[in-house]
């Protein structure tokens, strides 16, 4: 148990991120998957693309928000300046995972429903990793 604890408090910071990404991620699925199975259809790349978007949004503003407070635990006073760092940091982003749904479902047609919720998670978990980076050496550096 003991040594349970100190791994935790070792890497705290990215337990924190990981929890934080999971609901992010819970966010954006969530909001991705009602829009493609309701009101928008995945078989439609422009469509696709605006449930991208839209799910973007939505998880970007979650995650500002409990990345500042909770994980990185930014007590920077350039609040605009962190905004706009993480705002352009999840474009980044956005565009890659944007690239690989194209490429898989569109492109390559992948484009069943399990097939979807497929290439979706395999983007959400290249967009964790890439967003952590980010806001761990750009955004939120203590370096700054």
């Amino acid at each position: 148990m003991k040594w349970i604890k100190e791994v935790i408090h070792k890497y705290e910071e990215i337990f924190r991120y990981l929890v934080i990404g999971v609901l992010t991620t819970l966010v954006s699925l969530a909001t991705k998957y009602v829009l493609l199975f309701t009101f928008l259809d995945a078989k439609n790349p422009i469509e696709l693309q605006i449930s991208v978007v839209l799910s973007w949004i939505l998880s970007v503003l979650f995650a500002y928000v409990t990345n500042r407070s909770f994980v990185f635990q930014s007590k920077s006073k350039k609040i605009f300046h962190e905004i706009s760092l993480f705002v352009s940091s999840r474009v980044v982003t956005l565009l890659m995972e944007s690239f690989l749904l194209w490429l898989f479902i569109t492109h390559l047609k992948q484009d069943g429903n399990i097939q979807v919720i497929f290439w979706t998670l395999v983007a959400q978990v290249v967009v964790i990793v890439g967003n952590y980076l980010l806001s761990k050496f750009i955004v939120f550096s203590k370096k700054r």
